[in-house]
């Protein structure tokens, strides 16, 4: 079972993800240069989000050794753990940090320390240490991202994520914009000018995002705890539309929710990115997020038509402002079933896939 979903979000002036050069990162898709977001970015901000932080039970650092030695008092203790990550494959780098992120689980680092202090050979530390990284990953952001991690010693790292993240992009050409800005002296003496003058890349753009989540992975990399899953997924979809990119925010402040949501149950993952293959006009007789949801439901239509409809589809807009329609004999139709808030939207989805929101809440990780 996949969960598939969409998002049509209009952002105002913003930088949320910026390239090399400080510019809005952009790609080709259609023949023309769109806005995007990496989807590195979009699971960042969604997996260190106000919704999901019950859920975060790892994080991904190159002190790995710091963070295990600030949980036990004693001398030396850090230059012990770090020999002790050095023959598990975890060399330093240089300024007590190892060469590569490690994405490890709070459970794990919490057992490491306590294993420190007790009497044991570095040989019988090392073989904890690893089995310990290698086992404890049952947390669901990690069960979520999954984990790449090769050290040459550790074995049976890699947890496959059971998300899929598109990267996002705008659903209309790409029109970058410079802001030229002055910083004013406030004490300028006999100098009117500015203290300081630059220019800084922005654009305003409506982009479309898609994420597909694997129940049955999730399930998996869970170890089998199906409450905690539909708990994941909750707030995963709370996350993703509440949550904005972090990148310039004190400069633009652009954050701005989501003005549809397509939630859908099905086997098959589909993203509707080809919905806005030709883009959506820039000056056309509808304002932009109009055309944008309008292109999507007249290709979520086709592609019905032409494949089969999932199982279960659902439709959010805000006190549904928007509509997901097609066009059939020169009517409009709907698609899905509609709702008008997010709560709601996430209490339908738990509850067809076999559980009651309110009592998933409550579960927490081990």
């Amino acid at each position: 079972m996949l969960i598939d979903i969409h998002m049509i979000q209009n952002h105002s002036p913003s930088n949320l993800n910026r390239d090399d050069l400080g510019a809005p990162k952009t790609c080709y898709f259609g023949g023309v240069l769109r806005n995007r977001i990496s989807s590195q970015c979009l699971k960042r901000s969604i997996r260190m989000s106000e919704e999901f932080k019950d859920l975060l039970g790892g994080f991904r650092t190159r002190r790995l050794a710091e963070e295990i030695s600030s949980r036990v008092e004693g001398d030396g203790i850090k230059e012990k753990v770090t020999k002790i990550l050095k023959e598990c494959g975890l060399d330093e780098k240089k300024n007590d940090t190892t060469k590569t992120a490690i994405y490890v689980s709070q459970k794990a680092i919490n057992e490491m320390a306590k294993l420190v202090i007790e009497k044991l050979s570095d040989k019988q530390l090392a073989d904890c240490f690893c089995k310990l990284i290698a086992e404890e990953v049952a947390v669901p952001d990690m069960a979520l991202c999954g984990r790449m991690l090769e050290t040459g010693v550790i074995k049976n790292t890699t947890v496959e994520a059971a998300l899929q993240a598109a990267h996002a992009i705008s659903t209309h050409q790409a029109v970058s914009e410079v802001d030229y800005f002055v910083a004013a002296d406030d004490l300028p003496g006999d100098d009117a000018g500015a203290a300081y003058v630059d220019e800084a890349m922005f654009a305003s753009a409506c982009f479309y995002k898609y994420f597909s989540i694997d129940w049955n992975q999730l399930v998996t990399n869970l170890k089998g705890n199906e409450k905690l899953a539909a708990h994941t997924v909750g707030a995963f979809l709370r996350g993703a539309a509440l949550t904005s990119p972090t990148g310039k925010q004190n400069s633009f402040a652009a954050h701005n929710p989501p003005e549809g949501i397509v939630v859908e149950i099905k086997d098959t993952p589909i993203s509707y990115a080809n919905a806005f293959a030709a883009p959506a006009p820039l000056a056309g007789s509808r304002d932009m997020v109009s055309q944008s949801i309008a292109q999507l439901g007249q290709y979520i239509h086709d592609i019905d038509t032409g494949f089969g409809g999932p199982k279960n589809r659902f439709w959010f807009s805000p006190n549904l402002r928007q509509k997901l329609e097609y066009v059939k004999d020169k009517k409009m139709e709907t698609l899905g079933e509609q709702i008008e808030s997010l709560n709601t939207l996430v209490e339908r989805l738990i509850s067809e896939i076999g559980f009651n929101w309110q009592d998933v809440q409550n579960v927490k990780i081990n």
